[in-house]
């Protein structure tokens, strides 16, 4: 892997940190020079592009394309192209909001995850069926996902922002990168790191219930904007053939997992344990919005959307990624500075997590805000940052010199 790679996704996830950082202070001191919504595009579109994808990019090269395709120039240039979209986006979102900057440089984005697609899909190379499909799968997702960005243009010409068509290309933008393209490129490196003989009858049918789960559970957003109990419906079959397949990825795995677990160092048992766990909540609380009066107050209360998106975001996506890192040597936990900024940074995440669900209950049941709960969340959150840097400074002279 390209030795300054990793830095500049550290870097990416450090900004987006800062950013989401200050987003939650300026509800403790509100700041009027910062429009506090461009800020939040900026803090989006930095953490998912700058750090989730590029960080999936790196490792999918480095474990997919053969050495020889890597040493093509063409992967080092689309990185840095791509580098230079997220840091165009990293300096417009912020002052202009979606304009004509902003855009431009999140086309750029789009046209390089073309381009990364058909290089990927014609370089990789895996004997695991198991990993061949997700990649594939993964990639599939990726493209579809930007439908909803094209349709962008045409919903606010036809329509206006307040239109459910507007609504409806956003969020399924975000449920095909969030639920798609990064969750079955995390499972196909997940498959990579096992590397055990799977049953394939067993594995297709988890895919298969997977791939479905996945579509049909677009219906929940839908249903945010278009109320129609068919959408209901759609999406309880989804959710319920999602916990399907997740109990047979559970009897897939059973088998090897003792093996490859006890191999593994203490913390690279914390992080594995931390991704595993964060994965089995998602799939626990989407059970959830199986009764229809609970899938409705799940959008209507915002810190129950914050809460799940960070739990994908931070808690199963970051968390298997920090996971694949540890394994493979690409972050040293016998530095004493990076093992306190890993253990940081969880203790950060876990914490939050759990000031935003009790809030989003608290206001479920009419109990109203709990006392100082912006001051402790902002002040909790400093954490999450804080341990980025610990990594960023503990590997920053191990990165400078790998070749």
């Amino acid at each position: 892997m390209q030795k300054s790679w990793l830095l500049i996704c550290f870097i990416n996830f450090f900004i987006a940190a800062l950013m989401g950082l200050l987003l939650r202070l300026l509800y403790v001191f509100p700041v009027e020079s910062i429009n506090y919504q461009f800020l939040l595009h900026g803090h989006s579109h930095v953490a998912m592009l700058g750090w989730v994808y590029l960080m999936i990019y790196s490792l999918i090269v480095h474990f997919f394309i053969p050495k020889t395709a890597q040493q093509k120039p063409v992967y080092n240039r689309l990185f840095w192209l791509t580098e230079i979209a997220v840091i165009g986006m990293m300096f417009r979102f912020p002052v202009e909001g979606y304009a004509l900057f902003s855009i431009a440089f999140s086309t750029l984005h789009i046209f390089c995850s073309y381009y990364f697609c058909r290089l990927a899909w014609k370089d990789a190379r895996t004997d695991s069926l198991p990993e061949k499909l997700l990649l594939r799968a993964a990639l599939f997702f990726m493209i579809l996902s930007t439908l909803g960005v094209w349709c962008l243009g045409p919903a606010v010409g036809l329509l206006g922002k307040a239109s459910a068509f507007y609504q409806i290309a956003i969020q399924f933008f975000l449920h095909f990168q969030f639920n798609g393209w990064f969750l079955f490129a995390i499972l196909a490196l997940f498959f990579n790191q096992l590397k055990g003989n799977i049953n394939e009858k067993q594995f297709r049918l988890f895919y298969n219930l997977l791939v479905t789960a996945t579509i049909l559970t677009l219906a929940l957003p839908a249903s945010w904007y278009l109320p129609n109990p068919v959408f209901h419906w759609i999406n309880s079959v989804g959710v319920l053939l999602q916990l399907f397949s997740f109990i047979l990825f559970i009897q897939i795995i059973k088998p090897h997992f003792p093996t490859f677990f006890t191999a593994l160092k203490p913390v690279e048992k914390l992080v594995y344990g931390f991704a595993l766990t964060s994965l089995f909540l998602k799939v626990i609380i989407q059970l959830v919005v199986l009764i229809p009066e609970l899938a409705q107050i799940s959008h209507q209360i915002q810190n129950f959307v914050i809460g799940y998106i960070h739990l994908t975001m931070l808690g199963i996506i970051t968390g298997f990624l920090f996971a694949f890192l540890l394994k493979n040597s690409f972050l040293n936990e016998s530095k004493t500075i990076s093992n306190w900024g890993i253990k940081l940074f969880i203790f950060s995440f876990v914490l939050t997590e759990l000031l935003l669900f009790g809030q989003g209950i608290y206001l479920f049941f009419g109990l109203g805000q709990f006392p100082y709960y912006y001051q402790n969340l902002f002040g909790i959150s400093i954490f999450l940052p804080a341990g980025l840097l610990m990594l960023i400074i503990s590997h920053y002279e191990i990165w400078s010199k790998k070749t």
